[in-house]
Parts: C-alpha cells; sequence; structure tokens
C-alpha cells in the first residue's frame, strides 16, 4: 500500500510513518519545515493549494492520512483567516486530490469540537467548539472518509523536535521545576503509538466515518501531570496545582472534552489503551531511545 502522510515530521505522523514502513506499506512523509526521518520526504504546504494538488497526483497514494494542521490554539484564535486556509481549505483540497486519485482519507480531528460542558462525548453527541481551532478542525471533518478524534497526544520527541506535554513535564520535573498544572480540565490523554496503530488499520481497512481514537482514561491535566511523574520516578509534590481561571490563554478550552472510546474499542483491531498501558509503553520507548 503506498501512504502519504501529511505532517511526516510531527509527533503523529512520524509515528505513523515508522509503523506503517515496519508494515510493509510504501511512505510518503510529507513535510512543511522538519525532514521527516522515515519514508520518502516530500515537501507540502498547507498554504499552497498547487503543492498540495501536484504532490498528491505524483505520489498517487492508496490512503493519505492527513496529521498536518495548525495545531496552536491560541494563534488560531489570534489568526483567524491563517487558521481557515490551512486547517479548512487545506483539508477541503487534501481530500480533493485525494479524490481523484483514488486515495481514502483519514483525518486526525479534535476533542475541541466539543464545549466540554459534560465529557465522555460520543461520536454522535452534538458538537459546539467554543475556540476556532475546534470550529476549523470540525469543518475539516466533513471532507474525509474516516475522521479519528483524538485528544491530548503524546510520546517520545519527532523528528520536528517539538516537545509535546509529556516530554515538557519530564524536563521540567527532571529539572526539580515545580509546574503548575489545572485540576478543573479533564481529558482522555492519547498515546502516539497508540493512535498511529488505530488510524493505520483504519486505514488499511478503508473503514469509514468518526471514531473516537483516544485513550480509554478519563483524567484531570493535573491528575495526568502527577501519573506521568509517578511513572518516570519523580516527586509528584513538584505538580502544583492550578485552575483554568489562572492561565493567560487567547482562547477559550472546553473544561471536559474527554472522549468515550466504546465504538473504537468495538470497532477496531487495536484498541484504545487505558492510562496505565500508555505510561508503561511510553517509558519502554524512551528507555530505548536514550
Amino acid at each position: 500500500m503506498r501512504v502519504f502522510i501529511t505532517g511526516g515530521s510531527g509527533l503523529l505522523g512520524s509515528k505513523l510513518a515508522e509503523i506503517a514502513a515496519s508494515r510493509g506499506h510504501e511512505v510518503f512523509s510529507g513535510y512543511c519545515h522538519h525532514l521527516p526521518e522515515m519514508g520518502e520526504r516530500i515537501k507540502f504546504d498547507l498554504a499552497n493549494q498547487d503543492e498540495i494538488k501536484n504532490k498528491i497526483r505524483e505520489v498517487v497514494p492508496d490512503v493519505v492520512f492527513h496529521t498536518a494542521a495548525l495545531t496552536d490554539v491560541d494563534k488560531c484564535e489570534t489568526d483567524r483567516e491563517l487558521a481557515f486556509k490551512i486547517n479548512v481549505l487545506g483539508t477541503e483540497l487534501v481530500a480533493k486530490s485525494a479524490a481523484e486519485v483514488g486515495a481514502f482519507v483519514v483525518y486526525a480531528s479534535t476533542d475541541y469540537v466539543f464545549d466540554g460542558k459534560r465529557g465522555m462525548y460520543k461520536e454522535d453527541d452534538r458538537t459546539d467548539p467554543i475556540n476556532h481551532y475546534g470550529l476549523t478542525k470540525l469543518l475539516g471533518e466533513r471532507f474525509c472518509d474516516c475522521i479519528a478524534r483524538t485528544c491530548v497526544i503524546y510520546g517520545a520527541r519527532p523528528a520536528s523536535g517539538k516537545v509535546n506535554f509529556a516530554l515538557w513535564l519530564i524536563e521540567k520535573l527532571r529539572s526539580g521545576e515545580p509546574v503548575k498544572i489545572v485540576t478543573d480540565q479533564y481529558v482522555t490523554p492519547t498515546l502516539n503509538t497508540n493512535l498511529a496503530e488505530m488510524m493505520l488499520g483504519a486505514g488499511e481497512k478503508r473503514i469509514e466515518g468518526i471514531y473516537h481514537m483516544a485513550g480509554a482514561t478519563r483524567i484531570s491535566r493535573y491528575g495526568f501531570a502527577c501519573e506521568l511523574a509517578r511513572s518516570f520516578g519523580f516527586d509528584a509534590g513538584l505538580v502544583i496545582p492550578s485552575k483554568m481561571s489562572d492561565m493567560s490563554w487567547n482562547a477559550k478550552r472546553p473544561a471536559d472534552s474527554s472522549l468515550d472510546t466504546f465504538k473504537a474499542q468495538k470497532s477496531l483491531e487495536e484498541r484504545p489503551y487505558d492510562l496505565k498501558e500508555s505510561l508503561r509503553a511510553l517509558r519502554e520507548e524512551i528507555e530505548l531511545a536514550f
């Protein structure tokens, strides 16, 4: 199978490329700024419409995994035109260009399509994003074949070198620096390896529809940070409780955007991990890397 991955040097895209290559797929890794480590490198800018069409026509993939996006929630709020151009128009063109060559599109979406008023959202629950990032990702969903909604992706460092929540926290704790984490925001944190395997399985079998491909454990950001600290042998006392109202964010965040993963557990070969299993897998991966 010929696999084209947008965002191939990112936290999710790089893991997708690694696993796809290990399964014998021919991998093409699209990138904008940072060179991917796996697959044939394809320069690919979601803000450049001609480039999107030309590159997908050149590759002629069987499946496109669309993981590239403007994910900076606050930047999406302050630069709405750019967010719309990349996350909506870019996604539309990726999907249309893929359809022209008969490719199936698996799209990485977000828990931020929900307002966060109650949590443990199911796939058919009403969407109502409270920030522009969530809105643009929701608008992008309508163009794609398989929608993988996920939540707080974390994992080992990708080719781009971008530090995700887990590695950022580990680095802070290793230095002995106290870290303020909110206690009143609930999520279902998702290990990038687990998510990549779920998405790849959906692409291989061309499974259509919306699936909540997230971690199977609902927990507060603070609770997640404490579990991470304990898992890596750090003092959880360095994690200082804070409130969402204390944060200087440009964009609103949902208070409880946790996702119900029952449909994914029932329908996908790779099931969503619970937090204990995810942290064990992360620990093993980091130990192997270093």
